[in-house]
C-alpha cells in the first residue's frame, strides 16, 4: 500500500497522539504513605461488612458532584474527616472525590481529563493531581469514592480507591462490567436513566464472573487483562425519567429483584439526579426518607449518596478560571457544607447503632 493510501485509511479523524507517563512510574512518583494504606485496607473491609449486614451503619458518600479545585476539595475533606470521627459509631462516611464527568453532549469531562479547566487537556497533570488529593484525604483517615467512566484511568488511581460507581450511562456498557470484575473494592451499580434496574443486576452478574479483555499494565503496555470477578456490588437507586425511586415501596421492590436474581439485596439511594428532580435542594427530602427507612428497621438499605460542597449551588465554567468562586460546583448544583453538617449530625442521631 502506498503513503498515499495509507494516510486516506488511517487516523482520518486524530490530530496526534501524546505519550503519558506509564502507571508504574506515576504510583512510584507518588506512592501511598503508610496512613493512606490503613485507611484504605480498613475501609475496603468494612464496607463489604455494611453489604452483608455485619455492620449496621449507614453508608454515606458524600461530597462534590465532581472536583476541579484540589485546594478546596482538601479543605472540604479536612471539615469531613473531623465530622466523620464524631459520628462513626452510626455513619461510615465516604467523601465523593469524583474526577471524570460523563457528559449527554459536550461539556467539561472532569479533572484528570482538563485540570487547568481551559481545554488544554493536560491529562498527565490531571492524572497526578487525582492521585495526590486520593492520597492526601486518606491520610486524614477518610475513605474516597469515584466513578470510574475512562478504562485507562484505574491503572493510576485504583489502589488509593475505596469503592467505585458505575454510572447510569455506563452499567449496560460491557467494558465497564469487565472493568468491575478487576476492581479491588466494592462497586455500586446505578440504574439506568430510564430507570430501568434490570441493566444494574445484569451488570452485577457480569462484574461477579471472569472476564478477559484488552486494557493495560503497569508500564503502559496494551495487554491481556484477566480478572477472577469481583463478588462485593449492590444497587444504587437513582429515579429515572425524572421519577423517583428513593421511597418505601420502590426500595422494597428493588430488594425483592435483588433477591430473586440472586444478587446481593444492598440498595443504595442516590439523592440527586432524578431522586431530587435535579433540585440540590431537595436532596434534604429524599435523604430524610431514607434516613426514616433505615430507623425503622430496613437493614437492606444500606447506603446513601449526597451531592454536597463547601458553597450551595453551582456556576458556569467560562471565560477565566480565576473568576470561579471558591467551593462552588461547576458540575451539579450541591447543598452546602452547613446543610452538609446538619443533615449528617441529624441522621447520627436517630441512626445510633
Amino acid at each position: 500500500m502506498s503513503a498515499i493510501e495509507q494516510a486516506q485509511t488511517r487516523d482520518v479523524h486524530v490530530e496526534s497522539l501524546t505519550p503519558l507517563v506509564p502507571p508504574d512510574s506515576l504510583r512510584s512518583e507518588l506512592p501511598l504513605t503508610e496512613s493512606a494504606g490503613r485507611t484504605i485496607v480498613e475501609s475496603r473491609a468494612t464496607i463489604p461488612a455494611i453489604l452483608e449486614g455485619r455492620d449496621r451503619r449507614l453508608l454515606v458518600v458524600v461530597g462534590p458532584c465532581s472536583i476541579h479545585d484540589t485546594g478546596a476539595a482538601l479543605d472540604y475533606a479536612e471539615r469531613l474527616a473531623l465530622l466523620r470521627e464524631k459520628l462513626n459509631d452510626s455513619l461510615y462516611i465516604v467523601m465523593r472525590t469524583y474526577f471524570e464527568k460523563p457528559r449527554t453532549t459536550i461539556g467539561w469531562k472532569g479533572l484528570i481529563n482538563d485540570p487547568h479547566l481551559d481545554g488544554s487537556f493536560d491529562m498527565e497533570t490531571g492524572l497526578r493531581r487525582a492521585r495526590k488529593l486520593l492520597i492526601d484525604v486518606a491520610g486524614m483517615g477518610l475513605p474516597t469514592a469515584t466513578e470510574i467512566l475512562d478504562p485507562i484511568t484505574p491503572q493510576y488511581i485504583d489502589d488509593a480507591l475505596d469503592w467505585a460507581a458505575i454510572g447510569a450511562r455506563t452499567t449496560e456498557s460491557q467494558t465497564h462490567r469487565q472493568i468491575a470484575s478487576g476492581l479491588s473494592m466494592t462497586v455500586g451499580y446505578k440504574n439506568s436513566t430510564t430507570g430501568s434496574l434490570e441493566v444494574a443486576i445484569n451488570a452485577m452478574h457480569s462484574a461477579r464472573e471472569p472476564h478477559a479483555f484488552l486494557g493495560i499494565d503497569g508500564s503502559g503496555r496494551t495487554s491481556l487483562v484477566r480478572t477472577t470477578g469481583n463478588p462485593w456490588g449492590h444497587v444504587i437507586l437513582r429515579g429515572g425519567r425524572d421519577k423517583p425511586n428513593y421511597d418505601p415501596g420502590n426500595v422494597a421492590e428493588a430488594v425483592e429483584a435483588l433477591k430473586a436474581a440472586g444478587v446481593s439485596p444492598g440498595v443504595m439511594v442516590d439523592c440527586s439526579h432524578a431522586n431530587s428532580g435535579k433540585k440540590y435542594e431537595r436532596q434534604e427530602v429524599v435523604w430524610n426518607s431514607v434516613v426514616e427507612q433505615k430507623a425503622d428497621g430496613n437493614h437492606d438499605l444500606i447506603g446513601v449518596m449526597l451531592e454536597s460542597n463547601i458553597e450551595e449551588g453551582n456556576q458556569a465554567l467560562g471565560g477565566d478560571p480565576e473568576d470561579l468562586r471558591y467551593g462552588v460546583s461547576i458540575t451539579d448544583a450541591c447543598i452546602g457544607w452547613e446543610k452538609t453538617e446538619h443533615l449528617l449530625t441529624d441522621a447520627a442521631e436517630h441512626l445510633q447503632v
